[in-house]
């Protein structure tokens, strides 16, 4: 299956590419609010943003629909 056909929209997309898009269309403050997540409010990075959100599942779903939700923009 080519990339044309696939219907996931996440497909090819990296968690990483996922926190860079929305640290630039949010900036870190916002997306503290948006995602009530530490990892976003105190001393936010990519690399800690990262290693949380790869250990718990709720949280990076609502990343991801908060990523998908900026795209439809």
């Amino acid at each position: 299956m080519n990339a044309a056909n696939n219907k996931d929209p996440m497909h090819g997309v990296t968690l990483e590419m996922v926190i860079n898009h929305l640290v630039h269309v949010y900036g870190w403050e916002k997306l503290g609010q948006l995602v009530k997540i530490k990892c976003f409010s105190n001393d936010p990075s990519v690399s800690s943003s990262l290693k949380f959100l790869r250990k718990t599942p709720w949280a990076r779903e609502k990343v991801e629909t908060l990523y998908l939700n900026s795209k439809e923009q």
